[in-house]
């Protein structure tokens, strides 16, 4: 069960050091407005267990980040927008961050490349000297090499997600998700990311890959 307290003093943190030195409004209600979104019962993977997932990993990358309080309020945006049957939440979901993080006192260019940053994850390749895109992606992306046990989970809860798609347009889509993964040249882009899990998410692809075939 996420700690919906530790989540809100984290988005305040984040925020108020984005906006710094101007400061804003009382973080809390915008954080509560995520919560909100992330806990819809649409979810099944895009859940508070995601986002303090990707909360966590850009913590473990912050070293690598041009701007890590950027790319956590990117974090918290990115899927706060979802609806599976939707092929826009990523849009939707940026421009959200464009109206409601100038209210809460972020520059415009800060805002702006959350919003981009948001956008990027549509195909999760950020170019090579775009350290926070990096960040953001390989965070989000960090499941792909969970151990066994925690990835037939994840993609379990995917499955559920789409539970009104019928099991053979299921394992089509699925299957074109995971070779469009499979043929980047790598899933990580930082180096951390790309030495501690690459490997382990290539071969957790190719076996979801496999038993979806079979």
């Amino acid at each position: 069960m996420a700690d919906l307290d530790a989540l809100r003093t984290r988005f305040s943190h984040a925020l108020e050091r984005a906006r710094s030195p101007v400061g804003g409004p009382d973080p809390v209600p915008y954080a509560d407005n995520l919560l909100a979104r992330w806990q819809e019962p649409q979810r099944r993977y895009h859940t508070l267990t995601h986002l303090t997932a990707v909360l966590d990993r850009v913590d473990e990358l912050e070293a690598h980040a041009d701007d890590p309080d950027v790319v956590r309020l990117a974090a918290w945006f990115h899927d706060a927008v979802y609806l599976p049957d939707r092929s826009e939440n990523e849009e939707r979901s940026a421009r959200l961050a464009e109206r409601a993080l100038p209210e809460a006192g972020v520059s415009r260019e800060r805002t702006a490349e959350v919003a981009r940053l948001v956008r990027l994850t549509v195909t999760h390749d950020p170019a090579d000297g775009d350290p926070d895109g990096q960040v953001l992606c390989d965070a989000d992306l960090a499941i792909l090499a969970a151990p066994p046990s925690a990835y037939a989970a994840y993609t379990a809860a995917v499955r559920e997600e789409y539970h009104f798609v019928p099991s053979d347009a299921f394992r089509a889509g699925r299957s074109a998700v995971l070779r469009q993964l499979l043929d980047l040249p790598r899933l990580f882009r930082t180096p951390y990311g790309s030495e501690r899990w690459e490997e382990t998410a290539r071969y957790n692809l190719r076996g979801e890959l496999e038993l979806l075939a079979s």
